[in-house]
């Protein structure tokens, strides 16, 4: 098995808000988070202003398979546009954006025999042109991106053009001094 890692970002340059709206999530839908209901224990975020755009989030219950449904309700909650990225053993990344708790686009990078092993492997929503205008990539950088299979190449990439990181998780912060710099921890 390879490296993975999930993690989602909300396009707001207001910080005090994603708190309050990650509060909100933390206290009225313990759901996505994995808890039955609001518990004793505080849930941990960890949040960074990633750029004058994004705001970065992590916390321990983000995998592939449920980062998704967390963003989805976050952007139902905070009305601005939530993008997730998981990434899975080095095989794929799969990158979705939402906006008002739906689905807009996604995007799955990975080999093709990657698809031929994982058979429901495919896009939920594939809408190219809604993914770059809600990243922000410029038209010219539009089809490099969009032509890779690499995971590994497009996380790189993928943070070179939005500016942030898309290399953090949650269980690498107490080993990672540079997300240890960058991230801040929140108890809700």
């Amino acid at each position: 098995m390879g490296r993975s890692f999930a993690n989602l970002h909300i396009k707001s340059k207001n910080l005090e808000k994603t708190i309050d709206v990650l509060r909100e999530l933390s206290e009225g839908h313990a759901e996505v988070l994995g808890r039955k209901e609001a518990q004793e224990i505080k849930e941990v975020f960890y949040i960074s202003q990633s750029n004058e755009n994004w705001i970065s989030v992590l916390h321990e219950y983000f995998v592939w398979g449920t980062v998704k449904k967390i963003g989805q309700t976050l952007s139902r909650l905070t009305e601005e546009p939530v993008m997730t990225a998981a990434y899975m053993n080095e095989e794929l990344l799969e990158l979705s954006i939402f906006a008002n708790g739906d689905l807009q686009a996604e995007r799955i990078f990975c080999e093709p025999w990657t698809r031929e092993e994982y058979e429901e492997l495919k896009e939920e929503r594939l809408n190219d042109d809604y993914l770059v205008k809600a990243l922000g990539i410029p038209h010219e950088d539009n089809a490099n991106l969009l032509k890779l299979t690499s995971p590994f190449q497009a996380v790189d990439k993928l943070s070179e053009l939005v500016g942030i990181s898309l290399w953090s998780e949650f269980e690498w912060i107490p080993y990672e001094e540079t997300l240890q710099n960058q991230y801040v921890k929140y108890e809700f």
